[in-house]
């Protein structure tokens, strides 16, 4: 269901909303719900605090690690010779 949103622009703010839609070949309404989805994804999706909090606690954790060519080697050895069941 649609809803209606009234926005209040001075005159100088309309003519340019217009002429960006103009220049975009789109009415002004999807310029502007557009425009308003681009703020929202561009938005944070949670507060700065909790993403911090978030990779403080993955920083906290202890994994193994070692050189890439070794890991890679290590990892293909568990695949078996072909052919092994």
């Amino acid at each position: 269901m649609s809803k209606r949103l009234q926005v209040l622009l001075e005159e100088d703010e309309l003519r340019e909303v217009r002429r960006a839609a103009r220049l975009a070949r789109v009415s002004v309404a999807e310029w502007v719900r557009a425009a308003l989805r681009a703020g929202r994804q561009a938005a944070p999706a949670s507060a700065p605090d909790r993403k911090l909090a978030v990779v403080r606690a993955a920083a906290r954790h202890a994994f193994p690690t070692s050189e890439i060519g070794a890991m890679l080697a290590e990892i293909e050895s568990g695949y078996g010779v072909e052919g092994e069941s």
